[in-house]
């Protein structure tokens, strides 16, 4: 195999330190990393790709196809349609018939859902063969494919079947977002912003003073976004990879828990809209209840809280939800994976970068805070 290419001007390596370190690189003209994250030994390869990615799968089919490798190219349906136990049973089916054993590999290349569920199949696959994403959007650069969570959906909720399965590397090759249409790529913008209000201020800066620059996919602006956006998660992953620091209680950092900002009101949103809105919609309109819900119990300042929807609007996400009633919603949060027994819980803020675990909030707050997300709906 060949060996690690020399760095691109403006390219950043990231490294994931644990138990099984990994790099993440992000950059332009990054065709030749994969094949070094793969390893010596791996001689077959599944490339996992929405079908209508195929154009961007490619160059990495053949790339891998170059080097010698039998690669088996597995299309999956677009979205969160490729997030169900069908796909991944016809995905363990093709691998058995393909021969892959321990020693052979995968490598997703598409959007966070595909992320998810590639890293789903590579870790489920003989108990875990080694998986390398290769992220084309936004949300998955800075979201789904670091930090080793996988997952699919099933009729009861988003992402509740899944395991840990750290990859052997992930490439963020900037030059993909200009394939996304606007819309895709300011949804990935949720999940940046989100980065600036848990860990991150600076990014809140970026974004503030210049708005049409961090929706610009050819902008060094939403270059360093990312970087920093990714570092924040590298960060937090590091030190409680399987999330398991937030159970300590209230008293301090919620662990990886606070990547989940916003999250529990977005996944039942998602659910209640059957999956057709966008995951960083979503999560914007999440972080916008939950800083109003934050607001209510006394956990946090005017100031920051109207930040949430400001900042959000600046980029052109959404501030409010006026679909399914609170009841509905708080039914789908109680399966939600931070929930304990019947008892709600949410990642609030106690200051900007001051994450901290809400339990069982009142039943006032909650309504007020659902009111307040209905009242910001456009």
């Amino acid at each position: 195999m060949p060996e690690v290419a020399a760095p691109v001007p403006g390219t950043t390596t990231i490294a994931v330190r644990g138990s099984s370190p990994y790099d993440v690189v992000v950059g332009e003209g990054l065709g030749d990393r994969v094949l070094p994250m793969l390893g010596a030994d791996v001689r077959r390869v599944a490339v996992l790709f929405p079908d209508g990615l195929r154009a961007l799968a490619e160059p990495v089919v053949a790339a891998l196809e170059g080097a010698g490798l039998r690669v088996l190219e597995l299309p999956l349906p677009e979205g969160e349609d490729a997030k169900t136990a069908t796909v991944a049973v016809a995905a363990w089916d093709a691998l058995g018939e393909a021969g892959f054993t321990r020693s052979d590999a995968v490598v997703t290349v598409g959007g966070g859902a595909t992320t998810d569920m590639g890293g789903f199949i590579a870790a489920t696959w003989l108990r875990g063969v080694p998986v390398v994403h290769v992220p084309t959007t936004l949300l998955g650069m800075v979201d789904a494919a670091v930090g080793g969570k996988t997952g699919m959906n099933t009729a009861a909720g988003k992402n509740l079947v899944g395991s840990f399965h750290e990859p052997a590397g992930v490439v963020c090759d900037l030059a993909t977002l200009r394939t996304l249409p606007r819309d895709e790529l300011v949804s990935g913008l949720g999940e940046v912003v989100k980065c600036g209000f848990i860990a991150d201020p600076e990014i809140l800066r970026l974004v503030e003073s210049d708005p049409e620059g961090a929706a610009d996919p050819a902008s060094p602006v939403l270059a360093e976004l990312v970087r920093r956006s990714v570092q924040v998660k590298v960060d937090v992953v590091v030190g409680d990879l399987r999330e398991t620091a937030g159970f300590a209680g209230a008293g301090g950092h919620p662990g990886r828990e606070a990547l989940n900002y916003g999250h529990t009101m977005a996944h039942a949103i998602e659910r209640a809209e059957g999956y057709t809105m966008r995951h960083g919609e979503a999560v914007a309109i999440g972080m916008v209840f939950v800083a109003e819900l934050a607001r209510r119990a006394g956990r946090l300042d005017d100031a920051t809280v109207d930040r949430h929807a400001a900042t959000l609007a600046a980029v052109g996400l959404p501030t409010g939800y006026d679909g399914a009633d609170p009841a509905t919603l708080q039914a789908a949060m109680k399966v939600d994976k931070k929930s304990r027994g019947d008892q709600l819980r949410f990642v609030v803020l106690d200051a900007l970068a001051t994450p901290r675990i809400l339990a069982g909030p009142a039943e006032a707050d909650l309504l007020a805070a659902d009111a307040a997300m209905r009242g910001g709906a456009r």
